[in-house]
């Protein structure tokens, strides 16, 4: 079995792909241990044998069409005229429209890619510097995948076997807790520089342009409407109501005249390119997790940890966050999970934890890691929206990532933040 781990990581190091590398890895089991290679076409084909997958490239085509129909820029401006006055306005416009962009892609990179585009260019001229507005649109971005609808919950749900609207109900406190947050550490940042306070003071709230705005971007605000509250209101299923705000992001994006037919084959080819390595990476995973379960080295592992944990809930809970977060700077959130949650969840369910609450602290944890260097994907989306080198990149991030790492912490020892919205709804964990 150490053959495997050792073709995984090392494939990883020299930079190949990491669905090969899962793949690869797993073939490696299957030659020392002389089974059979049919085995790689059967958990290839089980691995993505289920129709709430269908979701995943439904959603992404869901975001692309409401990316590209130029809704971005409608909730940027009415998010500005809201928010733009106060101190540090345009930091707190980023982070709430990377919020509520965040409820239409369930993407991480999509959101710093749509909303950075538009708000970078205004922040420079507000008197931030480049280093700080493009941390924050990353860190900001990572909101994509917590706030609902989400790819990331919808793999671990169907991994886990946990309800994809439960854990879609759990997402939107958590992630607003980090908007709230994000936006406290901005208006620090905006005290600090004079330059960001006088260009605050300059702008005027004007309630009759800010409405305005509203009506503008009222049709981008109705997809998240239609899409949750048909989930919770039991219309639809999740994957079904991917395929509704499908029909509803043409329809708005054609209304509005932003989206063309001309740009459809565009979108479509970069919603395939985008859905394949994801379900790539799903295929892949699944012969890996085969051979872990096979192997019984997930039960090593499992053992390993409860020793290392001392069967304390506690220590369990501030490991997890630790060795996620690591994880999710390194690694796919899609293979992360599906080949962490079924070793490290079911030690946490063993020692008394939610499984709500670890199931969403294990996703926001990955999710954290798109901003966490050196391979955080919100990272090197800002590098090529900004123009500016990593390093830069990185040192922006720094005091937004850290506040949401203090934050996880948070989460993982007062579950009632991510459990209490789910408990009122009716759904029993």
């Amino acid at each position: 079995m150490t053959a495997v781990f050792i073709v995984l990581f090392g494939f990883m190091l020299l930079g190949v792909p990491v669905a090969f590398a899962i793949m690869s890895s797993g073939m490696a089991y299957l030659v020392s241990t002389g089974t059979s290679f049919l085995v790689v076409a059967q958990r290839l084909i089980y691995g993505l044998n289920s129709f709430t997958l269908l979701a995943v490239p439904l959603f992404i085509l869901v975001g692309n069409l409401m990316d590209y129909g130029g809704i971005s820029k409608r909730l940027t401006d009415w998010a500005k005229s809201l928010l733009g006055w106060l101190p540090g306005g345009l930091g707190i416009v980023t982070v709430f429209s990377c919020a509520i962009f965040a409820a239409l892609t369930g993407s991480g990179p999509a959101t710093v890619a749509a909303i950075g585009s538009i708000m970078l260019p205004s922040m420079k001229k507000a008197g931030y510097s480049e280093d700080s507005s493009a941390g924050l649109v990353a860190a900001a971005g990572a909101l994509g995948p917590i706030i609902p609808p989400s790819i990331p919950m919808i793999i671990y749900g169907v991994t886990m076997n946990l309800s994809i609207p439960a854990m879609f109900v759990a997402g939107i406190t958590p992630g607003l807790v980090i908007a709230i947050a994000l936006s406290l550490v901005n208006i620090i940042f905006a005290y600090r520089n004079p330059e960001v306070l006088k260009h605050a003071h300059d702008m005027k709230f004007d309630f009759k342009h800010s409405l305005k705005m509203f009506w503008k971007a009222l049709g981008a605000l109705g997809l998240p409407v239609l899409i949750l509250g048909g989930i919770y209101g039991g219309v639809f299923t999740p994957t079904e109501s991917a395929a509704v705000g499908i029909v509803y992001a043409l329809i708005v994006g054609f209304a509005l005249k932003e989206l063309k037919v001309k740009d459809l084959p565009r979108i479509l080819i970069s919603s395939l390119k985008t859905s394949t390595m994801v379900n790539f990476i799903i295929a892949a995973a699944s012969l890996f997790s085969w051979v872990i379960s096979k192997s019984q080295v997930g039960v090593a592992i499992s053992n390993g940890f409860i020793s290392l944990v001392g069967g304390s809930q506690s220590m369990y809970l501030f490991v997890l966050v630790v060795i996620l977060l690591v994880v999710g700077c390194l690694m796919d959130n899609v293979a992360a999970t599906l080949i962490l949650a079924p070793i490290l969840i079911p030690v946490g369910v063993s020692l008394g934890c939610n499984q709500l609450h670890i199931g969403m602290l294990f996703c926001i944890c990955l999710v954290v890691g798109f901003v966490t260097p050196p391979f955080g994907y919100n990272l090197f989306t800002a590098v090529s929206i900004s123009g500016l080198n990593f390093k830069r990149i990185v040192k922006g991030t720094i005091p937004f990532l850290l506040t949401e790492i203090v934050l996880l912490f948070v989460f993982a020892y007062v579950p009632g933040i991510i459990t209490w919205l789910p408990s009122l709804m009716g759904y029993n964990f």
